[in-house]
């Protein structure tokens, strides 16, 4: 069931004690934080309150409360442009808040859930998969019904065997 962006919004004030979410992609340019993306790719610094963006503040409400955040995001080398933005400057800002991060690259082994759309899960229990154009551009999500949890965590649990850290993976790869 396709949902509305403010029942897709109230997913994340409701959840209780974690957000999953699984990356896919290797461009979302075209979603949030198109201006800072563009600064980027001129060379020019982060624009001014780029630390305390609302997904940032969001995260570190969640996380002050007790609740864990975070993702695996499955990409292979070289990285985009836009990838080199979103580590560079998205993981590690949303870091500071309390957001945890982790890479699959696949450069070197088969990527263990190929054909998995990008989702977010929130306490085990609710799935939303997301939608997105060519240009990375988010279109919607997609509710999916609550006996389908379980096989989600299970892919959840597949990235999280194939996946390191990201401040491991960024000190080895993170110059390349």
């Amino acid at each position: 069931m396709t949902i509305s962006p403010e029942d897709f919004g109230k997913l994340f004030a409701g959840f209780q004690q974690e957000a999953f979410r699984l990356e896919t992609l290797d461009d979302y340019g075209q979603s949030g934080g198109v201006e800072a993306y563009q600064d980027f790719l001129a060379g020019k610094p982060r624009p001014e309150g780029y630390e305390s963006a609302p997904w940032t503040e969001k995260v570190r409400r969640a996380t002050d409360a007790g609740k864990r955040m975070y993702r695996v995001h499955i990409l292979a080398r070289p990285l985009t442009k836009y990838l080199q933005y979103e580590l560079s400057w998205g993981y590690r800002r949303n870091m500071t808040a309390g957001e945890e991060f982790f890479i699959l690259d696949t450069t070197e082994q088969e990527n263990p859930l190929r054909g998995v759309p990008d989702f977010w899960a929130f306490d085990e229990r609710s799935v939303a998969c997301m939608s997105y154009d060519d240009a990375g551009k988010f279109l919607g999500a997609e509710l999916r019904p609550a006996g389908e949890a379980a096989q989600w965590m299970e892919r959840r649990d597949v990235a999280l065997r194939h996946a390191v850290p990201f401040a491991e993976w960024w000190d080895r790869y993170g110059t390349e």
